[in-house]
């Protein structure tokens, strides 16, 4: 394969070749379900993504992993704090999490084990790491890896052992170093006993760490392809996963992916800062196809700044993508050479778009591409070209939309189904209606009526455009 991605573990950017040929297996890290989705959420789950649309659409079918960890420390104190149970309260935003997603346009993984359903994986994970030598019962319900045993420990963020802090949990009378991290964690008589299991080394709950090395493995095998997250997992969530799977014997990840960090008004995002965007606040100011463009535009390792600039820049570029297909998909009707959504994956995608996302998938360079390929579409249709011609533009510019997630004659963005495509639905009616009374005016030479008709559709944001075929509307982004 031409595709090389980068690998954090070795700072390098090497070609991609799967354990097992012609297929990929992937895990990502997926949400603790303490609280609603944030914009830094979004920012990590498409960036990968589009990293299985890269996958699939390269010939490589994807086994996407993405894991709930649906118990934790945060999760049982919100919960008692709003007097719920902890496991509704994971319930309910483990499906603000997949509500979200999906009206973002993000693919749902192979499968999204959850943490609760894996307790029996995990006790056999522990006792194998016991019988190694690598991790220890302290006698009192809990059990923890010690570092000091794994000579690697620290390779994944390159750290020293005698220069590590603590695993950053509150100090346990059973560890033996302040270093060392729960892999399981005793009940404690203040919390639910609904949240606690039987195992032999007594009652309690999973570490953080400890179940994603069990799902991994029974998903994607004892070693797989890619595992992904956001930056600020690596130190201590995927150096403590690599730790523990390495000294249970198993390869674990053969490369490891992480998206950077997303920046509000110039500074990372936090509730210190007032600063942070939850997910349904940034999809109620702008329109979701435009909030998706704005994440996945930048590279997935680079910085994402989020800001009002950003996001009408955003508006705008994706007001001229959707504008330019309606357009020309208007114009070709039912021709036969104009693509449909389920054809979009066999059309042959231009050379410099294929080699700048086979580059560790540069969107910002394939967007360039977008761009160009835009552009000759707008002035195909503007030439009068011949129809086959703008046919064969169209579905390239609609292939590698798709590929980003957004394809604007996609049936996520351009069907009218669901809420976005039923408001452009009826926005459109109701200024069509305008456009016709206009033309009528413009036929009776009521000039007067025509440009009262046309200076209201301008002052609510409307662009209209007067043309052989009629008045085009688009919504103007620049104000």
């Amino acid at each position: 394969m031409s595709l090389h991605l980068h690998d954090t573990a070795t700072r390098t950017t090497a070609p991609f070749i799967p354990v097992r040929a012609g297929a990929v297996s992937l895990y990502v890290c997926g949400p603790t379900t303490q609280g609603a989705p944030h914009l830094g959420h979004l920012r990590t789950f498409l960036a990968f993504d589009v990293l299985v649309r890269w996958l699939e659409r390269s010939g490589l079918p994807v086994t996407h992993i993405r894991n709930v960890t649906d118990i934790d420390d945060k999760i049982l104190v919100k919960s008692a704090e709003a007097g719920a149970e902890w496991w509704a309260w994971s319930l309910r935003f483990e499906r603000e999490f997949q509500d979200v997603l999906d009206q973002i346009g993000n693919r749902r993984p192979s499968y999204e084990p959850r943490a609760t359903g894996h307790v029996p994986e995990m006790i056999e994970l522990m006792q194998l790491l016991i019988e190694r030598g690598h991790a220890y019962a302290d006698g009192n319900g809990s059990v923890y890896f010690d570092v000091a045993s794994h000579p690697t420990y620290g390779s994944l963020t390159r750290q020293s052992l005698e220069n590590m802090q603590d695993a950053g949990e509150e100090p346990e009378p059973g560890k033996r170093d302040r270093r060392d991290f729960a892999l399981w964690k005793a009940a404690k008589p203040a919390e639910p006993d609904t949240a606690a299991w039987d195992t032999p080394f007594g009652r309690g709950r999973p570490g953080w760490h400890l179940e994603c090395s069990a799902m991994s493995r029974k998903y994607l095998g004892e070693t797989f392809d890619i595992h992904a997250g956001g930056l600020d997992l690596r130190f201590p969530h995927h150096e403590n996963e690599q730790a523990q799977s390495h000294a249970a014997g198993y390869g674990f990840a053969r490369r490891w992916m992480h998206s950077g960090v997303l920046t509000v008004d110039g500074l990372k995002m936090g509730k210190s800062l007032d600063n942070f965007v939850t997910a349904a606040q940034a999809l109620a100011e702008h329109p979701t196809p435009s909030v998706r463009l704005a994440l996945v535009s930048g590279h997935y390792r680079a910085t994402v700044e989020y800001n009002a600039t950003a996001m009408r820049e955003a508006e705008t570029v994706w007001e001229r993508f959707s504008a330019s297909a309606r357009r020309a998909a208007e114009l070709l009707g039912d021709h036969p050479l104009a693509a449909r959504e389920a054809e979009l994956h066999t059309l042959e995608l231009p050379a410099d778009f294929v080699a700048a996302m086979d580059d560790d998938l540069g969107v910002p360079e394939a967007l360039a591409v977008i761009h160009r390929e835009q552009s000759d579409l707008n002035s195909l249709l503007a030439a009068g070209a011949a129809e086959a011609e703008i046919a064969a533009v169209l579905g390239r510019l609609r292939a590698m939309l798709d590929v980003l997630g957004l394809d604007p004659l996609s049936a996520q963005w351009g069907s009218g189904t669901g809420s976005e495509g039923a408001e452009h639905a009826a926005l459109d009616s109701l200024i069509n209606t305008q456009l016709a009374a206009r033309e009528t005016a413009r036929a009776e030479k009521d000039w007067a009526r025509a440009d009262e008709l046309r200076d209201a559709l301008v002052a609510a944001g409307i662009r209209i455009e007067d043309g052989p075929e009629g008045a085009r509307w688009t919504l103007d982004t620049k104000n």
